[in-house]
This record gives C-alpha cells, structure tokens and sequence, in this order.
C-alpha cells in the first residue's frame, strides 16, 4: 500500500492508499489469456488426427505448409517467398485504402449530417437503405462500372465500411452537450475552433468505435471481392486451392486471415487506449 500526504496539519493532509502492484500478475495475465487457446489448439491437433479427415487437416500440417508457402524467402525480405509478397501486399492495400477512404469520407459527411438536422431529415432515408443492402450485392454492377479490377475491389470496400463508420459519426456529432455550445458562443468560437476543440472530441469516442467495426469489416470485404475476377490476394488463393482441393493450403489462409484480424484489432486498441486516454480520465474524475 502507498501513502502520500500533502500539507503540514490536520487540514491539510490528503492520504490515498493504492495497493501496490502484485510481482507476477502480468507474467500470470497473459497466462490466463493464452491457455484456452493453447488447449482449443491440442484438442484441434488430437481430434483431427484422430478423424483422418481429407478436409480438416492438422494444425501442425497447416503451419508446416504456412512455413513453406510463406516464410522460406531470402533474410533480406524477412524470409518472406515471392507468393507471400504476391499475396499480403496487394491485399492490405486494398483492405487498408479502402477503409482509409470510407473514413475520411464517412467522419467528414457524418459530423455535417449529425449537426444539421435538416440535412438528415433529407439522407436519414437514404442512409438506411444504403446501409441494408449487402456489399457482395453490389460487385456484379461494380464490375461494370469500374474498368479495374482493383477499382471495383476498393468500391466494394469503401461500400461496405462507411456505413458504421458514417452511423456512429452522426451519433457522437449529434448529441453534443448543450454546455459546449453555450460556451462556444459566449467566447465566439469560429467554425474551424468548433469542430476541434468542441465536435470532434466530443464524438471521438463514436468515431473510433465505427473506425474499429469497420477495420474488421474491411478484412471481409477484401476477401469477397477478391473472389471475383482476381488474380492475386487472398481470395484468389482461396479460390485456387479449392480447385485444387489442397485442404492444407486452404486452411493456412483461413489461418493467416484470422492472425491478420487479431493484429490489426490489438493495434487499433492499442493507439485507442492512447488516443482516447483523456476520455478514460475524464470518465474516472466524474
């Protein structure tokens, strides 16, 4: 426990007790976190060696081929073989631009959606229909609008994730504190002071939760429209290794999808906590 004291009397004495942090409870953190995982990993192992299936392979096979696929290249490209770069680097760039340009596009239309309220009388109607139709829906007509394959793949993209992205901007736009606004026009703010001082940290918290729903929802949606007339990406090998019916290979990519996932979703959380660390605070003093 720490004590600290403030003052030289009775009247000015402050004393706050902390525990003081346990040896080992990281060290025993991260254990806690891991061991279902560890143990959902030997069941897998010990129950598909067991069922001798065609279709579901080994995790042991699985990240031998892995191995093999991607990480037998030179050291001076971090042993990564010609098909990985093939694979990962057109794939993130698209997941990656199209979800950058759904956020620009989705935090700018949302903070002057949700401060006009006309405004969103008129696309309220629009949002909601635009929002329910599925993004797979949509590629065939990409197909024929953008001559690109890559350009219909970054349209499905952007599609499919400006819409939590451009939801949870109106929220957080829309429902700011009546106190802020009063002070505003008490000191005379100007348009550009109110949207940095006042908008955007108030609806900080929404946004960043719609740019996190629609970072996982770009994963997906690079994959469904690399499905469609690609010839590299992850959804082209997919594609390949079901014709080829290489269970093994199939089941590396589903792999390396979700390792993919867990990354960017740990570092996006990982600069939220950073970002957003003055929300926590505040939430804490009140």
């Amino acid at each position: 426990m720490t004590v600290t004291t403030t003052g030289g009397g009775p009247r000015g004495t402050a004393v706050s007790a902390r525990p003081a942090p346990r040896r080992g409870a990281g060290a025993l953190g991260v254990l806690g976190r891991v061991w279902l995982a560890a143990l959902a990993l030997a069941g897998w192992e010990i129950g598909t060696r067991q069922a001798e299936s065609v279709f579901f392979p080994p995790p042991s096979a699985i990240a031998a081929r892995m191995y093999e696929q991607w990480l037998t290249g030179p050291a001076g490209r971090v042993f990564l073989t010609d098909e990985a770069l093939e694979t990962f680097g057109p794939s993130l760039a698209r997941m990656l631009g199209g979800w950058l340009i759904a956020s620009v596009a989705g935090v700018a239309l949302g903070l002057a959606i949700g401060r006009s309220r006309a405004l969103a009388d008129y696309v309220d109607p629009l949002i909601e229909f635009g929002r329910a139709v599925p993004p797979s829906a949509l590629v065939p007509l990409f197909m024929v609008l953008f001559a690109e394959v890559t350009d219909m793949q970054l349209a499905t993209v952007v599609f499919g994730v400006i819409w939590p992205i451009l939801i949870n901007t109106i929220d957080g736009a829309r429902y700011l504190d009546r106190l802020h606004t009063d002070i505003a026009q008490v000191f005379r703010l100007s348009r550009a002071q109110r949207l940095f001082r006042l908008m955007l940290p108030a609806a900080a918290p929404k946004i960043v939760a719609g740019l996190r729903l629609g970072l996982s929802l770009s994963i997906i949606l690079m994959v469904v429209s690399e499905l469609v007339g690609s010839t590299n990406g992850f959804g082209y090998e997919l594609l390949d290794s079901q014709s080829l019916m290489d269970m093994t290979r199939l089941w590396g990519i589903i792999v390396v999808l979700g390792i993919l996932g867990y990354v960017l979703n740990t570092t996006f959380l990982a600069v939220e906590r950073r970002v957003l660390s003055w929300h926590r605070q505040a939430q804490q003093t009140t």
